[in-house]
């Protein structure tokens, strides 16, 4: 456990890594006794900053949604972290890549929810009864930490290494589209460079919105009407490069691009 101090101390590295676009060196290298709740109270200590300074969240990610992930890290469940009204990205304004430093893109399928979710007793039963519908999504995921060299708590301090995201304009209601069993292709430049189904977030994406929305109750967080969720990646990040252009269509659920200037 980190004093307060220290954890403000990282929370001042991480956010200058992003100002400045210069990797950090990993924090878990020379915290070695940095623990999850650290790495949340550090990601917090940023959200916080930058809500004061004007920010409004929308939504949340979850990442580390795969048995692989989950087992790379040594954990036994996911991780999220928030998503910024700021960090929204559109299909129609390429992104400028020097804006980030190792950024790379994930495929999801995004849920909007139109009610409020129950905390600490979400079930997935919840969330389907709140979500009006699903949306197809790229996440922009990037690391303040050189050359992505993270253990757990490094991506949880860097807010579960998320950058931004863009939502394509279809929308499905849940009753309309098996959640389990959308499958996803992810092109870059034309060429096929990821394939995936929906079922590879922890066997159903439901379960990681359902989570997502007992944990952070712990935190005195609520999932709301309104709200985006990315409940984690069909498919393996890909890179992302100057002129890149990707494009993700899903069966069943239309599709959603990104560009690269």
């Amino acid at each position: 456990m980190l004093s307060d101090a220290v954890r403000t101390e990282l929370a001042d590295e991480l956010e200058g890594a992003e100002r400045d676009r210069v990797a950090i060196d990993p924090l878990i290298a020379r915290h070695p006794d940095i623990d999850v709740v650290d790495a949340y109270e550090i990601q917090l200590i940023n959200i916080r900053r930058r809500l004061d300074a004007g920010a409004r969240v929308v939504g949340h990610k979850v990442g580390l949604s795969s048995k692989a992930m989950q087992q790379m890290m040594g954990v036994d469940e996911p991780d999220y972290g928030h998503l910024l009204a700021e960090m929204e990205v559109h299909e129609d304004v390429p992104v400028e890549a020097g804006r980030y430093l190792f950024p790379r893109v994930e495929v999801e399928v995004g849920f909007v929810l139109g009610a409020d979710l129950p905390g600490a007793e979400c079930t997935e039963e919840d969330v389907l009864a709140a979500t009006v519908a699903f949306a197809p999504a790229i996440e922009l995921i990037d690391s303040r930490i050189k050359d992505w060299n993270i253990g757990l708590a490094d991506t949880i301090s860097d807010n579960a290494s998320s950058a931004g995201f863009v939502l394509g304009a279809q929308r499905v209601a849940p009753k309309d589209i098996d959640i389990k069993a959308i499958d996803a292709v992810l092109t870059r430049n034309g060429d096929v460079v990821a394939e995936g189904r929906s079922d590879a977030v922890l066997g159903d994406p439901v379960i990681a919105v359902a989570w997502l929305a007992r944990k952070v109750a712990s935190f005195g967080v609520r999932l709301k009407a309104g709200d985006i969720v990315l409940p984690g990646s069909c498919t393996r990040a890909i890179d992302a490069r100057p002129g890149d252009e990707f494009h993700a269509e899903f069966a069943g659920l239309g599709s959603v691009r990104l560009q690269f200037t």
